[in-house]
């Protein structure tokens, strides 16, 4: 008999979920979706939890992201099964939702690699431990999507432009930099997260004394300090076109690399995720995830979701054919479709 793919148990008093799909980086399944959305709402209720802890199985991953494999092949069949595809995104939602407004301590321990869906399942709670192997990104403009999850609203209150430029360039973060954006709060060495646990399930009433005892601040080796100043110049634009010109104009090496990266990416989702971040910046939550949701019924239906799947991780040839292939083929009405109410079928939280 097989594992489950997700564990609830209680330690002290603490619930404790772990993500338990270790052989494809803990991507998340509908069903682990919902059965943590579920279970959070009983513990919220329960006087003896006083805090929930959320871990990744394995040393690799915390949280790859979502299964978009199954999503993506759920909109090529259509029919019952893209319906399928939008309840797993509506759900995912409601619980990225509920973790922002969890009422107890809500402890992301993110060893590991973080991506997607994962960063939805941490990045809205209270407290999120990292470790010197925590990687972190938000890699949707590579796959014709848009940075989602909550991305919308915790992105744009990253410091400067760095949200944007992590966004958009699908840039993977090291420690320091997760740190410095605001992701982790607290730095842990890894072979101290076992002992960190304990102790917060041991005494949860003196969480905030635990995390300043087991913290130390990471190693400084950082992809985005040096670059601060051009991030913040170069992607202080509203328009994607505005951005390939400053980084062309540039002509740095850096520059240059990062305008060859912007230009594997899907141009419809650098498009999107330009004007999402824009807007999320003035949303509270609830209304980011109701924006967020919308999007994401329009990138399920456009042509560069399922070929940023099939190219990245069905066929793998790591070739996508972005249709339209240039920023000069998305018009600015193609973006504003995306953002339209869908009426009863809009998210509701």
């Amino acid at each position: 008999m097989s594992e489950p793919e997700i564990l609830f148990t209680v330690e002290g008093g603490a619930g404790v979920i772990t993500l338990n799909r270790p052989q494809v980086l803990n991507a998340l399944t509908f069903n682990m979706v919902r059965e943590m959305d579920k279970q959070l709402i009983v513990w919220a209720n329960d006087p003896a939890i006083k805090v929930v802890m959320i871990t990744g199985a394995g040393d690799k991953a915390f949280c790859a992201g979502g299964d978009i494999k199954t999503a993506a092949l759920a909109v090529k069949q259509g029919g019952a099964s893209r319906a399928a595809a939008a309840d797993f995104f509506r759900l995912e939602y409601t619980l990225n939702n509920r973790i922002f407004n969890y009422p107890k301590p809500y402890i992301s321990l993110v060893n590991g690699i973080v991506m997607g869906g994962g960063v939805g399942v941490s990045a809205h709670g209270s407290h999120r431990i990292v470790t010197e192997n925590t990687m972190f990104a938000m890699p949707e403009t590579t796959i014709g999507f848009f940075p989602d999850v909550g991305a919308g609203y915790f992105l744009p209150r990253c410091p400067g432009q760095t949200g944007l430029y992590a966004a958009l360039t699908s840039k993977r973060l090291k420690t320091f930099d997760v740190m410095y954006i605001g992701f982790g709060t607290h730095f842990v060495e890894q072979k101290k997260i076992a002992e960190l646990r304990a102790a917060i399930a041991a005494a949860p009433e003196k969480l905030e004394k635990i995390l300043k005892r087991f913290s130390s601040q990471p190693a400084y080796a950082s992809d985005l300090m040096p670059y601060r100043a051009k991030i913040d110049k170069y992607f202080a634009y509203n328009r994607m076109e505005e951005i390939f010109t400053e980084l062309e104009r540039d002509a740095s090496p850096w520059a240059l690399d990062t305008l060859k990266e912007l230009k594997e990416r899907s141009p419809g989702s650098l498009k999107i995720a330009l004007q999402q971040i824009r807007r999320g910046a003035t949303l509270e939550f609830a209304d980011n995830m109701v924006m967020e949701y919308r999007l994401s019924q329009a990138c399920l239906d456009r042509p560069d979701f399922y070929e940023g799947v099939r190219a990245a991780l069905i066929d793998k040839d790591r070739n996508p054919h972005w249709n339209p292939p240039t920023l000069k083929g998305v018009t600015e009405a193609d973006v504003a479709a995306c953002f339209q109410s869908l009426g009863a079928q809009d998210l509701v939280l």
